[in-house]
């Protein structure tokens, strides 16, 4: 038996892909139709073992799906593949509903049509994990309580309400067919191998080649902050215990501004890279017009998961930050590799020149 990840070459799901062939023996197939933000570079690691198969395609294609879960007799299919940049999707919403929606449900289809032949016990210990945000639950004002599971969906711009309408069909394949499924919702991830067109990767490269670093309206926004090693831990966790059909957030503990963010990441610089003559990475922040629709603050309530499941973050902001800054002093290669002519276009087209 294996599993099947899908958007296992992007960021977060190529950080589990890493993480569970690190510490388990199952077989894990990826499946990555590496669009601009898959880079099998990220999987490098492990290209050669005997545990790890990669496949390019789409989860839309229903019958490549199919036949992908028979040929490798999959327990356990774990959903990261997604369209996830709210910029991207105020430019282009089509490839957001196309992958986050239409391509879930073909997957879904795939995944119960397979699930349903299966034998006991086979059948029963059968699971569909899909990863989702907490952008799907909306914004929240400075005093608001956090995002507990229960929130109402109220996403605000094309891509988390291509989330949220992914996460009802998930959720609806277990009520009416009785697919065991389970959801999480994840607060903002950052660590190793993160697309550079995100807040904290965007900076650290703009950063080390003397840009300006561009901060949305006043800065003020608020989000909870995630190292991805502890959302693999959690979806681990919740895929070895959770319960059928739940839903768990999956938080850092760190709500912060993004100028907080941008403050702590130019210190590290500051001190890791030193500037000549002494001046400081701050003094590269540039303050750009605000998103349309930019939600002011998200913050999760992960208590369920803690309590239920026993799950911590390991990282505070402090160390992950730190962490994620030696990584990308660490891998010039891959930095190289990623900044490709279509990626400098996206960044001139959404921040400028």
């Amino acid at each position: 038996m294996s599993l099947l990840v899908t958007g296992g070459a992007g960021f977060i799901g190529s950080n589990f892909v890493l993480e569970w062939l690190s510490r388990e023996q199952e077989p894990i197939v990826v499946l990555d139709k590496l669009t601009y933000a898959g880079n099998p570079e990220n999987l490098a690691s492990v290209h050669g073992d005997p545990r790890f198969t990669f496949v390019r395609g789409d989860i839309g294609d229903r019958p490549f799906v199919a036949d992908l879960l028979q040929k490798h007799e999959v327990r356990a299919v774990l959903n990261f593949a997604a369209e996830s940049h709210v910029d991207r999707s105020i430019h282009g919403p089509g490839e957001f509903i196309h992958t986050n929606v239409v391509g879930t449900f073909e997957l879904l289809e795939a995944v119960r049509g397979y699930w349903s032949a299966l034998e006991e016990p086979a059948k029963q210990a059968f699971r569909f994990l899909h990863v989702s945000t907490d952008e799907v639950y909306g914004s929240l004002g400075p005093e608001d309580p956090a995002f507990t599971e229960k929130h109402q969906f109220q996403p605000n711009s094309p891509y988390s309400a291509s989330k949220a309408a992914s996460d009802h069909l998930v959720r609806a394949y277990h009520h009416t067919y009785g697919l065991p499924v389970l959801t999480t919702n994840c607060s903002n991830n950052y660590g190793p191998f993160h697309f550079p067109e995100k807040l904290i990767p965007l900076m650290i490269l703009n950063a080390l080649n003397g840009k300006p670093l561009p901060v949305y309206g006043d800065g003020k926004n608020v989000r909870d902050w995630l190292y991805v090693t502890d959302h693999c831990s959690a979806i681990r966790r919740v895929l070895q215990a959770g319960r059928l059909g739940e839903t768990y957030n999956v938080g850092g503990r760190n709500e912060m501004t993004n100028l907080e963010v941008v403050q702590k990441l130019c210190a590290i610089l500051d001190e890791l890279r030193p500037l000549e003559h002494g001046t400081s990475y701050w003094d590269q922040v540039h303050f750009v017009k605000d998103r349309p629709g930019h939600d002011r603050r998200y913050a999760i309530d992960a208590s369920l998961i803690e309590h239920e499941l026993g799950w911590l973050p390991a990282e505070t902001f402090e160390t992950g930050i730190r962490k994620t800054i030696e990584w990308y002093l660490a891998h010039p290669d891959w930095i190289q590799g990623v900044v490709s002519g279509a990626y400098r276009e996206w960044v001139v087209k959404q921040y400028g020149a």
